[in-house]
């Protein structure tokens, strides 16, 4: 954690100040906890991480409305489809967004590592790990907190997430972890926000093309990531 944000806690440990943090916003608006984030809790000392997926317009949207200039990181793992990385310029012009990062795998490691682009193929974990989860470390550095999209009815592990947390090394703010896929829907067609282009394909969690399909009717919102397979995350959300 940074001394900008080690002044601004005093004494205080980090996991008690985000379980404070989340009990004062146990029932507060999205917009209200980004207010709190952005403007005054970890100012200067945030970025959003965001995917350019399915439901990402919503809260790039907010982050807009409070603070255009704070900095938005992109994974660009080099395995998106190509409707994400035409999505993400169109929609960060859209929203006058204006430190969108583009973050690429460690050249040396690809090449290393993955020097046939399939690793994918064998070891899924190791291929999120060398394309999101250190792009994202050292992306991250110099910020003490940042921004996710994460919502409970995505399942799993985000059904209980907290609106503030640490994760032993940063603050994350999670406004949207008590919407629905109505209030999503809603807030996007209010903005008249475009969609992800692959949505109306019958994809309602976007990532990478290799570990990405389309669900079937009842199947849960993730389910088309890494199927049939037990992973569930890439990653960048264990602690």
């Amino acid at each position: 954690m940074t001394a900008a944000v080690l002044k601004l806690r005093g004494e205080t440990a980090p996991e008690d100040r985000a379980r404070a943090l989340s009990a004062e916003y146990a029932d507060a608006d999205a917009q209200a906890i980004l207010e709190r984030a952005i403007r005054e809790e970890f100012a200067g000392e945030i970025a959003l991480v965001s995917s350019f997926g399915a439901e990402s317009a919503v809260l790039l949207h907010l982050v807009a409305s409070v603070a255009p200039e704070t900095p938005v990181i992109f994974l660009d793992t080099q395995k998106h489809f190509a409707q994400t990385l035409s999505y993400r310029r169109k929609l960060a012009a859209r929203l006058g967004l204006t430190d969108v990062r583009d973050i690429l795998p460690d050249t040396e490691e690809a090449a290393a590592q993955d020097p046939n682009g399939d690793l994918w193929r064998r070891d899924t974990d190791a291929c999120c790990d060398l394309r999101k989860v250190r792009p994202l470390k050292t992306a991250l550095d110099g910020f003490g907190s940042w921004i996710t999209g994460r919502k409970a009815f995505h399942g799993g592990e985000r059904m209980h997430l907290p609106a503030f947390e640490w994760n032993g090394r940063h603050f994350k703010v999670n406004p949207l972890v008590r919407w629905t896929p109505e209030d999503v829907a809603e807030y996007r067609a209010r903005h008249d926000l475009p969609a992800h282009p692959l949505v109306e394909q019958g994809y309602p969690s976007i990532g990478c093309w290799p570990c990405t399909r389309a669900v079937e009717d009842g199947e849960g919102v993730r389910a088309g990531r890494w199927s049939n397979s037990d992973k569930a995350e890439c990653g960048i959300h264990v602690r």
